[in-house]
């Protein structure tokens, strides 16, 4: 049998159906996640997205904006606007490469680099809210397996 043809005497296991499934659990979580860090956030004017920008300017600073879209696994529409209310609200700024006119770097203002003093210990606290009673290892276990899932279906 290929991947494309269905074997209708399946009866699919309950715990492959929502809301048991691993992938519908992992959808709750991360809404979850995403709200209670944005409502986090929202005191600063931010969302979680402005927060992934700029952890990876704070690893790099100076990012092309398609090095930004990569590290992040984002197309280039959803970035731009969001670049574009972090230029607005001073965080970022943008400039062309010296070199290459065609390439946009991304560069953190004062603004943007000062939340580094700040943001990274709200996402730690949600962080250790969210793993209460889940051991180390197992939080490390968990990681790995979603690491090593989203590399087979990224293949």
């Amino acid at each position: 049998m290929n991947a494309r043809s269905i074997d209708v005497s399946f009866a699919p296991q309950p715990e492959l159906r929502a809301p048991h499934s691993t992938g519908y659990r992992i959808k709750l979580l991360s809404q979850l996640l995403y709200r209670k860090f944005g409502d986090r956030l929202e005191p600063f004017g931010l969302t979680p997205f402005h927060w992934l920008v700029l952890c990876c300017l704070w690893q790099e600073d100076g990012l092309p904006t398609s090095g930004i879209g990569e590290k992040l696994q984002q197309v280039g529409g959803t970035l731009t606007g969001v670049l574009d209310r972090m230029t607005e609200r001073g965080l970022v700024r943008r400039e062309r490469d010296s070199v290459d006119r065609r390439i946009c770097r991304i560069w953190l203002t004062e603004s943007g680099k000062d939340l580094e003093d700040v943001l990274p210990q709200i996402a730690a606290d949600l962080h250790a809210e969210t793993w209460v009673g889940v051991s180390a290892q197992a939080q490390a276990e968990f990681s790995q397996s979603l690491n090593q899932a989203i590399a087979n279906l990224t293949r």
